[in-house]
């Protein structure tokens, strides 16, 4: 009689002896797909020392919760260290076992903090189905672009002098496996979290940036137009930031040759299936086109889309002004914002599904003039010719062979050039009058076009200004964070890579924020209020309760711009703890409250 299966033997973990090492393993079943046999493959969950005492390594400590209890681990086996992981802890009173420690605390708690503030902390337990050693990790490594210095290789180093939410050691092969188990699954999950957050008709900027390379391992790296002007390939990244919560909350990478105009489809069908609705795109001059406004209509986006005045509907309107002084006639004065402006209602219509016709709703064109651009741009015109010019003078006197045809005609885009196909060498050139004629008459004025929206010109214009709080955010990315080159050189680990960016992102903004609505006369930049934060200590000694150092100075105040509670103990204020022990009757309801003097 064949011996019963053991349904649980795959789960059974078993000490697999190997060079000398004893191996917490276990041997799980699979069926081969080019024999169809059935095949055994042993996975390794961490060590066993000589008093049976079980250290998980990162199997272990990147398996889910689910994967975990699934294990099954002998009876006179010590797990005391998995007990201790922080997502095993169980409620209570926790026992005090952490040997003498002296850390930096202070920038981690704000940060830490300000994850809780904006909610990440929560929406990354949600995607992660409450791991908390994973969220603890991503979240350290999301810290430390702003808080530590260097690379990831030099993480474990910083671990050792700061007090990070990730109690074990994030080394490079942890940290190489982390990211590859992050997936575009966890994107879009994070994704749909944070559209829930937002409010209805949330204004969003849509923009994007390069991010160079030196190598070419990944598929997205190409030549493109690189937006830091350097002579290297890129990936490129585009962000949508909400403007009212001031964080980003959208994130794909593209090709380096992939022009804005061309990305939008993408992007509109990401946001539409993370649930981003009712929200108001605002996008800049490079996704505008014919194409994508049929797309806004299409889909009745809400949407702000700066506009080239060169384009057919917005050059119909400035040529209808015929010749002019000073300004057009038609068009009303803003004092404020010191230019004129007219507002065009257009019906424009689209042929929809099943030959059905879907016209746009309120799409309206908003045209400015601004008399003081108009004279240093028609100047800017007339240098260009005379240059453009002499330059195509000496390189035929010369005889030099031209540049690629885009950098030609980037470069002399007032002329048109003859030239031999096969060795480049200039015969000709002559004035492209009629272009130098519609730049002329269309310097000074600046349109954009608003859809799904009853906005005023001037209100229209206020709210496209406002995307310049997302170049800031590009600056931090590539400033503070780090993030200025393509670190990534798998497939595998970039979404990984991207997912920690942009939580490091969410975090930083929200930072970047208060710091410019409240503390901007105290500090110059986000890593100023971090250096201020950072001396706070975190003190550990064994079976003792952890002690933090007071708050002094100006990290009083930073806790009090971002509406955050000192810790017990750590603040000015001090509680008179004098009594008279034996006096009968109620005891005094406000205790009396002294206020330390601190150096500032």
């Amino acid at each position: 009689m064949a011996r019963p299966v053991d349904p649980d033997s795959g789960f059974r973990v078993k000490i697999h002896d190997n060079g000398g090492h004893r191996y917490a393993s276990t041997q799980p079943a699979f069926t081969d797909p080019v024999t169809g046999r059935k095949k055994y493959r042993r996975l390794h969950w961490g060590v066993v020392d000589e008093n049976n005492k079980f250290h998980p390594d990162k199997n272990y400590l990147l398996a889910s919760p689910e994967e975990r209890a699934k294990l099954i681990f002998p009876e006179d086996w010590d797990l005391s260290e998995v007990a201790s992981l922080t997502g095993n802890r169980k409620r209570g009173r926790p026992v005090i076992e952490s040997q003498d420690e002296n850390r930096l605390y202070g920038d981690i708690w704000l940060l830490e903090k300000i994850a809780d503030q904006t909610g990440i902390r929560d929406d990354l337990m949600t995607v992660f189905d409450n791991d908390l050693e994973k969220v603890n990790a991503v979240l350290t490594l999301a810290y430390f672009p702003m808080s530590g210095k260097g690379t990831y290789h030099q993480l474990a180093a910083w671990q050792r002098i700061a007090k990070t939410p990730y109690l074990g050691e994030l080394s490079s092969p942890y940290i190489t496996a982390l990211t590859q188990k992050i997936t575009e699954q966890d994107r879009m999950a994070l994704l749909r979290l944070r559209a829930k957050r937002l409010s209805k008709q949330e204004l969003c900027a849509v923009d994007s940036t390069s991010r160079s390379a030196w190598g070419s391992s990944l598929a997205d790296i190409h030549y493109g137009k690189n937006k830091d002007h350097l002579p290297l390939p890129q990936t490129l990244e585009v962000v949508v930031y909400t403007l009212d919560h001031h964080m980003p909350v959208y994130y794909r990478t593209f090709a380096g040759n992939t022009p804005d105009s061309r990305s939008l489809e993408t992007i509109l069908n990401d946001l539409e299936q993370a649930g981003f609705r009712d929200i108001v795109l605002i996008t800049d001059r490079g996704y505008e086109s014919v194409r994508n406004l049929e797309m806004y209509i299409d889909k009745g986006q809400r949407m702000i889309m700066g506009a080239k005045v060169g384009q057919k509907l917005i050059l119909d309107k400035i040529q209808a002004f015929g010749n002019f002084g000073a300004h057009p006639d038609g068009m009303e004065v803003a004092p404020d914002e010191r230019f004129y402006y007219k507002q065009y209602d257009v019906d424009y219509q689209i042929e929809g599904k099943r030959d059905n016709v879907k016209k746009s709703e309120r799409l309206e064109i908003n045209l400015y003039f601004d008399p003081i651009r108009r004279g240093q741009e028609i100047l800017d015109i007339d240098i260009n010719v005379r240059n453009q010019q002499a330059a195509l003078t000496v390189i035929q006197k010369d005889q030099s062979p031209l540049d690629d045809d885009q950098t030609i005609h980037r470069a002399y885009n007032f002329f048109k050039l003859e030239y031999d196909p096969v060795t480049r060498v200039l015969k000709n050139f002559s004035l492209n009058q009629k272009k130098v004629d519609q730049a002329r008459r269309t310097a000074g004025f600046f349109a954009n076009i608003t859809h799904g929206m009853k906005l005023t010109p001037i209100e229209a214009h206020h709210h496209y200004l406002l995307r310049d709080e997302q170049e800031k955010y590009f600056a931090m990315m590539k400033g503070i964070m780090g993030a200025d080159r393509q670190r990534n050189s798998s497939e595998s680990g970039k979404a990984g890579r991207l997912f920690i960016l942009f939580v490091s992102q969410i975090i930083g903004s929200y930072l970047s924020y208060i710091r410019k609505a409240k503390l901007s006369d105290q500090f110059h930049s986000v890593s100023d209020i971090l250096n201020e934060m950072r001396p706070i200590r975190y003190i550990e000694h064994p079976n003792t309760v952890a002690y933090i150092t007071p708050f002094v100075g100006k990290q009083v105040a930073i806790s009090e711009a971002f509406d955050l509670e000192i810790p017990e103990g750590c603040a000015p204020e001090y509680v008179v703890r004098k009594t008279n022990k034996g006096k009968r009757g109620r005891p005094r309801k406000n205790k009396k409250v002294v206020k330390e003097e601190s150096e500032t």
